[in-house]
Formats: C-alpha cells, sequence, structure tokens
C-alpha cells in the first residue's frame, strides 16, 4: 500500500483550518492518496467524550473526515500493534504510537504536525510535516 496515512492533529487541523498547515502538508493532502485510521476515529472520539472537541454526532463525524479529505479507512489489525513493540520509547502518546507502527507496517508516509514524531523517520516511516 502506498500514500499518506493522516495522524490526529493533522486530520482535525486539515478538516477545520487547512492555513495552519505547511505548504508541504497541504500539497500532499491534495495529491493522496489519504489514509485515515480508525485509531484518528478512536481519539477524536475519547477528546470529544472529555468535552476537548465538539464533533457532533461520532459517526456523522466520520464519515464527513473520509469524505472531506477524501480518504480511505484503515482498520487497526494484529500486525500493527505487534510493531508498537519494536518502536524507540521517543514518544509516549499511544495514539501517535499506534499510528506510527500503522504507517511502517503498510509502507505509507505519516503526515503529522507532532515534531516529536520527526525523531521517528528512517527507512522503513517516512514523516510528512
Amino acid at each position: 500500500m502506498n500514500g499518506y496515512l493522516l495522524d490526529t492533529s493533522a486530520a482535525l487541523i486539515a478538516l477545520t483550518d487547512p492555513a495552519r498547515l505547511s505548504p508541504r502538508v497541504r500539497a500532499v493532502i491534495r495529491a493522496g492518496p489519504n489514509i485515515l485510521s480508525a485509531i484518528v476515529y478512536w481519539e477524536v472520539l475519547l477528546k470529544s467524550m472529555k468535552g476537548l472537541l465538539k464533533i457532533g454526532d461520532p459517526l456523522t463525524w466520520w464519515l464527513d473526515a473520509l469524505e472531506q479529505l477524501a480518504a480511505t479507512p484503515l482498520m487497526l489489525r494484529p500486525e500493527h500493534v505487534a510493531e508498537i513493540c519494536h518502536l524507540p520509547p521517543i514518544h509516549r502518546d499511544p495514539f501517535d504510537r499506534a499510528l506510527i507502527a500503522q504507517a511502517m507496517v503498510e509502507s505509507l508516509s505519516l503526515v503529522t504536525t507532532d515534531r516529536e514524531i520527526l525523531r521517528y523517520a528512517s527507512k522503513r516511516l517516512r514523516v510528512v510535516s
């Protein structure tokens, strides 16, 4: 598989205020193909439940996000989870670590606004920020 896996912050900003994204990130999102992980959906849902985000109906948000970003959904699979244990302990956020693992397993470029994730860039992980 090839394409761009958007992390939660990149997806949220792309949906609400794309001008805040770097020109490079905006260009790759326009070019696609874009992938949106169920992990992003899960994190957005949790932030919504905590009152940190207002998304309305969660299922409607997810379907709208997929449509607006012209993205294909990616489900979390056991091989993604297994890859997490091979990651160095640079980043503590479990959602970001799972997205990094998914990008590595699926050979996707990870699109992010999180500078900490850049430290994971390697032959196995291309990071776009």
